[in-house]
């Protein structure tokens, strides 16, 4: 997507610092937190920044693909997130978003499904995403909006890229809940460990993670 702004207009710099904790998970937190978590930790001329951008709908795209310099690439993916809720486009803008978009530009587009689309139109971004070796994007895919959407097999195939690429299952929305007793995944699993033993590599220890809570037994209805 081609950068609008004015040339020479100075880049705000990165407001994180390397010791200072990033926004929370932008997908997985309520919108009003994101805002005041972006409020307390932005400097004053980004604040300004989001809140003119915020109410400025009209030009929100072009606001949306300057959030990383505004804001700071650490700050960006919440700043994009709140640009898309404030927005509401609808599914073919978010197509469009993604498939021109940067890389960045394409998380921020996933890490908003929840918030912007009920849905499953969106469905095949997610699916588009997990198809890369992106491992920015597989962890954004496989979000609450992935979670609530993806079928069991595209899920299960979902879980296994994430061990397979290095994406820590700990990004999967309701790993726990979606995975206990799962035997297809369970098994998939297993012969994954059994082809990594039998080449002589080390079974990864998030696949012995989610293998554990796939092969627990379903909790019995009271």
């Amino acid at each position: 997507m081609p950068d609008p702004h004015e040339p020479g207009l100075p880049a705000t710099p990165d407001p994180a610092a390397p010791d200072t904790p990033g926004p929370p998970p932008p997908a997985r937190t309520p919108l009003p937190a994101l805002h005041d978590h972006l409020r307390t930790h932005l400097p004053a001329a980004a604040r300004t920044w989001l809140d003119e951008a915020l109410t400025e709908l009209p030009t929100w795209e072009r606001h949306f693909t300057e959030a990383a310099r505004r804001c700071g690439a650490a700050y960006a993916d919440a700043a994009r997130v709140l640009l898309l809720h404030a927005a509401h486009p609808d599914t073919p803008t978010l197509t469009r978003l993604y498939s021109q978009g940067t890389a960045a530009e394409r998380r921020a587009v996933l890490h908003a499904l929840p918030h912007t689309t009920p849905t499953p139109d969106a469905l095949p971004l997610v699916e588009d995403a997990l198809r890369t070796n992106d491992t920015s994007l597989i962890a954004a895919a496989v979000g609450p909006y992935g979670a609530r959407h993806l079928d069991a097999h595209a899920w299960r195939h979902a879980v296994l890229k994430c061990v397979f690429t290095g994406v820590p299952v700990t990004e999967v929305a309701g790993l726990a809940d979606r995975a206990r007793g799962d035997t297809e995944l369970a098994r998939m699993l297993r012969d994954q460990a059994a082809e990594r033993t039998a080449a002589g590599r080390p079974v990864q220890e998030d696949l012995r993670r989610v293998l554990a809570i796939a092969e627990a037994p379903r909790p019995t209805e009271p």
